[in-house]
């Protein structure tokens, strides 16, 4: 009787899997149809559970890394990471040491930081994103004016 709920185990993991694509339940997955086949050779409840225990970790441990390589690597993380690397136009004076600073990206005002604290970034200037830390734009001065 034990297998039957492995099996459910699996469906309802692999489905919440796909239908997410997250990467988070797949190992589980495995663990549960391993338990099935274990459950299937006349083991006790406590070797299933084990195994079901074992085999996700050993999956989630050792093939996780590879997948998050290689499955949805191209995929931009956020909106605003995609914002790296573009230019922005400062709307208010960057100066790190008086913590002020504006600038404007895609029609959307942000809060603005200079990359390199010594550096002031007037009002119209066009400065290039380079990161963004919580809610604020890293800038630093476009490429060909350096």
């Amino acid at each position: 009787m034990e297998s039957a709920y492995w099996l459910i185990a699996f469906v309802v993991l692999a489905g919440i899997e796909a239908a997410t694509m997250a990467l988070t339940t797949v190992w589980f997955a495995g663990g549960a149809i391993a338990a099935f086949f274990v459950s299937q050779a006349g083991a006790g409840v406590n070797a299933q559970l084990t195994v079901f225990v074992v085999v996700s970790f050993i999956l989630l441990f050792f093939t996780r890394p590879w997948a998050l390589r290689h499955v949805n690597r191209h995929a931009v993380k956020t909106n605003a990471d995609s914002l790296v690397g573009r230019q922005a136009r400062v709307t208010a004076e960057v100066n790190n040491t008086l913590g002020t600073g504006c600038a404007v990206v895609n029609g959307q005002e942000w809060t603005a930081r200079a990359e390199k604290d010594e550096d002031i970034y007037p009002p119209d200037t066009v400065v290039e994103i380079s990161a963004i830390q919580g809610v604020k734009l890293i800038v630093k001065r476009l490429q060909e004016e350096q």
